[in-house]
């Protein structure tokens, strides 16, 4: 699938882009195929099980488009909150040695 974009930099996959689009229709067709796959399942209706089956494809399918952009924006987060933790924890130990 080379319409569907797997490499980011933080400030591209910042942005929105198809790919959040595309996350944003999946994620509502896997949850109601996934619900009323589930339901018509516990009831051993047939289509029950296409359905559940068509939600977990749709499930995966969403994950492997918006995973990529998620851990390059959830790496970027974490790395700054680590230079701001040491940048808190070098003002407290200031103001504990004036003190």
């Amino acid at each position: 699938m080379k319409f569907i974009r797997r490499k980011w930099t933080p400030a591209e996959a910042d942005e929105w882009t198809k790919e959040d689009w595309m996350a944003i229709v999946l994620s509502v067709l896997s949850y109601i195929l996934l619900a009323l796959g589930v339901g018509l399942s516990i009831l051993l209706l047939p289509i029950g099980f296409i359905l559940l089956g068509l939600g977990i494809v749709f499930t995966i399918i969403m994950h492997w488009v918006i995973d990529p952009k998620l851990k390059v924006i959830s790496t970027e987060y974490e790395k700054h909150q680590h230079d701001y933790l040491e940048k808190l924890e070098r003002n407290v130990r200031w103001e504990e040695l004036d003190g």
